[in-house]
């Protein structure tokens, strides 16, 4: 979803507290840009600001900066009722005070927010002024309500803050997008090249072939199910091309071989991309491949804790597709399960599995972690099409995607 986005189609985060503890400052530092007007003089914000705008890796939010609550006069009492109205229509408020300061007005606006059953975080601004006491801070913890520091003028705090944004935000908003089912629709045929390999437990297959079938059943689609070696074959006793073809990533290019050139072809890997994490900003981590120089560090974070078995994907055949792409070897680091360094600095390039065994608010969160870090993300599909050099096919049926490829590609160009 685009900045077009309908309002109600956002997630709608409430910006909320006494008048002068930043609220506007907050708001301009997530955003990175100069929303709301920022001054000394209390009571700035007179009505509430809405912005509109792509919080990676959530997608469409609208944030809401309110009046102060603790206004005064006719004028004030009217600006209030304004902000209150905004709890009705909040998804995830934001408690902000300042300096330490915490007293009548946030525990009745914390009541009010919890009261609707709204998810809320606690923001302690003016992080110089003043932290939030052990009371507050046990109270809080006590009721699960995260509590995040910050000093919004210097960007303190700003990353952490996101991340909490992340962990609160409601389940329904993180709900994944369907796997292949929008991609082929009711009564059209996608065709599934499942490799059987060693890792694949005898007599099953593996779970993203399982989750992708069910989808398609689901979305009354059809599937035609084969290995590697029968495609060609398979496709020759079709009397109409299938909507799409998607295949393990492994066997990438034998299948890009054996699919015509109009049907549209990509992997699971990919699909999984686009629906537990953010296919476009993994698709601009695939990018960055381009950059890598012999001896750069890259992690490789795998979902599930199997036991590596012969020519593993992960420890295997993607160290080796990235080695003869760079022309050098490459330094990588391996992280199974729920196991994530907390800090990625020192990586070039982080590549995450399809994440079929991670729920998308955790995928989520490790996209949002290597932004704050500025290190790019992609996933395993999204690597191994582009190093075999059959990027552009693979993201042939997400056309977000091919336009932002297009972009980049463009933008090299000129600055050539």
């Amino acid at each position: 979803m685009s900045q077009s986005a309908p309002k109600g189609l956002r997630l709608h985060i409430g910006l909320f507290g006494r008048r002068n503890v930043g609220k506007s400052s907050l708001l301009n530092a997530i955003t990175r840009q100069q929303v709301a007007i920022v001054s000394n003089v209390a009571g700035t914000t007179t009505d509430p600001v809405e912005k509109p705008m792509e919080l990676l890796p959530l997608g469409p939010v609208l944030f809401i900066d309110t009046a102060g609550v603790d206004d005064v006069g006719a004028l004030g009492e009217m600006r209030i009722a304004r902000t209150r109205a905004v709890f009705d229509r909040t998804d995830l408020g934001i408690l902000v005070a300042a300096g330490g300061e915490w007293g009548s007005f946030e525990t009745e606006l914390l009541a009010a927010l919890t009261a609707r059953q709204v998810p809320v975080l606690v923001v302690m601004n003016k992080l110089d002024q003043g932290r939030a006491s052990d009371t507050l801070t046990a109270e809080l913890a006590a009721k699960k309500i995260p509590l995040v520091h910050t000093a919004a003028l210097n960007g303190e705090g700003i990353a952490e803050l996101k991340q909490a944004i992340v962990a609160q935000t409601p389940a329904d908003f993180l709900t994944s997008p369907a796997i292949i089912s929008d991609l082929v629709g009711p009564g059209e045929l996608a065709v599934l090249v499942v490799p059987i390999d060693k890792e694949a437990p005898k007599g099953r297959l593996i779970l993203p072939q399982v989750q992708t079938i069910r989808d398609l059943l689901d979305g009354d689609a059809m599937s035609l199910v084969v290995k590697e070696r029968e495609l060609r074959h398979a496709l020759d006793q079709l009397t109409s091309p299938p909507k799409l073809v998607v295949t393990d990533s492994q066997a990438f290019l034998k299948v890009a071989a054996d699919v015509p050139p109009e049907v549209k072809l990509t992997s699971f890997s990919i699909l999984f991309s686009r629906c537990k994490g953010d296919l476009l900003t993994q698709v601009e981590g695939a990018l960055a491949i381009d950059r890598l120089q012999p001896g750069d560090r890259v992690l490789m974070a795998e979902a599930c804790a199997h036991h590596p078995i012969g020519e593993d994907i992960g420890r295997v055949k993607i160290p080796r597709w990235l080695t003869q792409y760079v022309g050098g070897q490459l330094a990588f680091t391996h992280v199974q399960g729920h196991d994530f360094p907390p800090d990625l600095h020192e990586y070039q390039l982080v590549i995450q599995c399809g994440s079929c065994m991670l729920n998308r608010r955790e995928v989520l969160s490790r996209i949002l972690r290597c932004r704050e870090a500025g290190v790019p993300i992609t996933n395993y599909g999204l690597a191994i099409s582009y190093s075999l050099g059959i990027f552009t096919r693979a993201l042939s049926p997400f056309p977000a995607a091919l336009e932002l490829l297009h972009s980049a590609d463009q933008g090299r160009c000129e600055g050539r």
